[in-house]
């Protein structure tokens, strides 16, 4: 046991979050009213026409006026409404769209594959995601690194891996490497995510990505790649660091060390209460209460606008296993502070245990050591 967590087991406020929880899953759900189920389409279509609009909109405007004092506030404004779209794409993919799988299918294609997204691919990752959450080894994305794979990382990873601004564009390669330590690509219909009846999902959203690419590659011809870049391509990296932002901060960066489960320790409803919420001030509304993530990961199958509710009816069942997320102003600065923070601390867990948390007492001078054995290495070499 590290000195930090013997100093937080002598505090008289320490809480363990690693512990089985008293409750079941089944109480948790018997405490969600019936009407947080019941899925709306006509609802959730105008929400896909609400942020079609203001892509459309923007898209218009900032093209009109062409003018440096507009096009940054337009790739901020536009980049968070490619995000706001993905989300709903996000829910398309696990049923809360709607209940029905054509309408689902059919618009969770249309919103992802604009934005360059394998819906596919992405949706079944995304489920294995959940299935497995706070697994060490398991878990799809952002899962954390053993100690010994950390030690023999090469300068170049750890710098891209815990470097701002760097994890934050970490999204396209991860859809075609995937994950550290793990094999395939989301685009691959032969990957080990995907069973043999799922190949042809697979290959049918690599279709639809490919027609959004070469429309794109058309408008580059017909108004060249400087606009094309103006109008989509900045948009899109904004949109790709709202994703790793905020997929990252649901799982990392909590003042309170959260655990993570390896083997027996591991269940469904451990694994779940390691996300944490978090407050995006008046983004909450525009990427659809994304950040109300505790309750979409115990049960992604409620709209996302009833999560909310779901959350408040849950809370005195989990009690202190639910964690209050800190209140946001209009703009979720606060979050770039907690990010940078925990890129600075949460590096690897211990590569043994069924219950392991991030290691913030040494991974710091872990990769202090290893930067200044590079720099010796370099050093060395020029003066050769």
């Amino acid at each position: 046991m590290s000195t930090m967590e013997r100093e937080a087991k002598e505090s008289d406020d320490f809480f363990d979050f690693g512990a089985a929880p008293p409750f079941k899953i089944s109480e948790i759900r018997a405490a969600i009213p019936k009407e947080c189920w019941v899925k709306d389409p006509w609802r959730s279509m105008s929400y896909v026409m609400r942020d079609v609009t203001v892509i459309v909109g923007l898209a218009a405007a900032a093209a009109y006026f062409n003018n440096w004092l507009i096009w940054p506030l337009y790739w901020l404004a536009q980049g968070t409404m490619f995000w706001a779209i993905f989300v709903l794409g996000h829910d398309c993919g696990h049923g809360s769209f709607s209940d029905n799988p054509k309408l689902n299918s059919f618009a969770g294609h249309l919103l992802h594959s604009s934005i360059l997204v394998p819906y596919n691919g992405w949706r079944i990752s995304h489920r294995h995601h959940h299935q497995n959450h706070g697994h060490v080894e398991n878990d799809e994305s952002w899962h954390p690194l053993n100690e010994d794979v950390y030690k023999n990382l090469s300068y170049t990873t750890r710098k891209l891996r815990f470097t701002w601004p760097f994890p934050l564009l970490a999204y396209p390669l991860y859809l075609v490497i995937r994950s550290p330590g793990k094999s395939g690509s989301h685009f691959d219909p032969e990957c080990d995510l995907f069973a043999p009846n799922e190949r042809n999902h697979v290959i049918i959203s690599n279709t639809c990505w490919t027609a959004v690419a070469m429309t794109l590659t058309g408008l580059v011809t017909i108004f060249g790649p400087i606009q094309v870049l103006k109008l989509y391509g900045v948009p899109y990296l904004v949109f790709v660091m709202w994703l790793d932002l905020v997929t990252y901060l649901h799982h990392h960066g909590h003042e309170d060390k959260l655990p993570w489960y390896r083997s027996k320790d591991w269940s469904y409803l451990r694994g779940s209460l390691t996300t944490v919420d978090r407050d995006y001030g008046w983004i909450n509304n525009i990427h659809h209460d994304i950040g109300t993530h505790v309750i979409h990961h115990l049960f992604p199958q409620i709209p996302h606008y009833h999560l909310k509710q779901a959350t408040e009816a849950v809370k005195p069942i989990l009690g202190k296993y639910y964690r209050e997320p800190k209140k946001s102003g209009p703009i979720p600065l606060h979050l770039l502070e907690t990010i940078t923070k925990s890129l600075k601390k949460d590096h690897f867990v211990s590569a043994t245990g069924g219950v392991v948390y991030y290691d913030r007492s040494e991974s710091s001078q872990i990769l202090s050591d290893l930067n200044k054995k590079y720099i010796y290495s370099i050093s060395k070499n020029k003066y050769k």
